[in-house]
């Protein structure tokens, strides 16, 4: 397993996005705040921190995205973290997965307000029917094991899955290995100490 920095960090004083796609990822961010007043997206305590702590944490995600690359999935969508993020900043077309329907129609009225290159799969992710693609991406939904069998089926042949994790990466490393094979790198920043952004390509049943 490597262990490598990231290109670049994602910090509020320097995120590396042009005034139109900040002021669509505000857009969402507010969005994202009036929403939660019902059907709780995120946190009740982070509604004044969904830049720092949700929006600047998805774009972490961007300079690990393949160049070239069209078209993506994102698994267990939510509040849009990081998939509609990550569309809205580099423009790649993301097929959103949430089978919760309030969170679904929040996500619709989130690609009207933002215009993002989505679409937006109201369905559970093992019953989802979209073809495989290059890249495959979730955040905040379930430990590696269960993503690693959630993403099998999705990933096209040489795909690369990109799944940020907290303290806990270690051990949920560990326990997928005991059924999958992979190649594996994670990506540190200094700047978010107790997380990594674990990027897996290769991936088979062990």
């Amino acid at each position: 397993m490597l262990g490598r920095t990231l290109p670049f960090s994602f910090e509020p004083a320097n995120a590396v996005v042009s005034r139109e796609t900040h002021d669509r990822l505000g857009n969402l961010a507010g969005l994202v705040s009036k929403w939660t007043a019902t059907i709780n997206l995120v946190a009740a305590g982070e509604r004044d921190a969904i830049w720092s702590r949700h929006i600047l944490d998805s774009l972490r995600l961007v300079p690990l995205i393949p160049p070239g690359l069209t078209r993506a999935i994102d698994l267990g969508s939510g509040a849009g973290f990081p998939g509609l993020v990550l569309a809205i900043a580099t423009g790649v077309h993301f097929d959103l997965i949430e089978a919760d329907q309030r969170k679904a129609a929040f996500l619709r009225e989130a690609q009207r307000l933002t215009n993002a290159p989505v679409t937006v799969h109201c369905v559970r992710i093992e019953a989802a029917d979209c073809p495989p693609a290059s890249l495959v991406t979730a955040r905040a939904l379930a430990p590696l094991i269960t993503l690693l069998s959630y993403a099998h089926g999705m990933l096209a042949p040489g795909g690369l899955a990109l799944f940020p994790k907290g303290h806990k990466a270690e051990v949920e490393i560990a326990e997928a290995r005991r059924h999958w094979t992979m190649n594996l790198t994670r990506y540190d920043d200094p700047a978010c100490r107790g997380s990594t952004i674990l990027g897996i390509t290769g991936l088979a049943r062990a």
